[in-house]
């Protein structure tokens, strides 16, 4: 039982030595990304427009 103390003791802290995360490094927007989340906006405004619409009817 000593044995197994003493390899807990010594073996279970080697994982703190790992080495620190380091954060991804964000790419810039493509013009055709910026193009297709416009679209998509245009496209939310308009379906809340709608469904704004839908509701108020009475």
């Amino acid at each position: 039982m000593k044995h197994f103390a003493l390899f807990c003791a010594i073996a279970l802290p080697f994982p703190a030595l790992a080495e620190a995360y380091s954060r991804p490094v964000p790419q810039a927007q493509s013009a055709t990304a910026e193009f297709w989340f416009a679209i998509a906006s245009l496209a939310l405004i308009g379906a809340l427009v709608v469904v704004a619409r839908l509701v108020a009817r009475r």
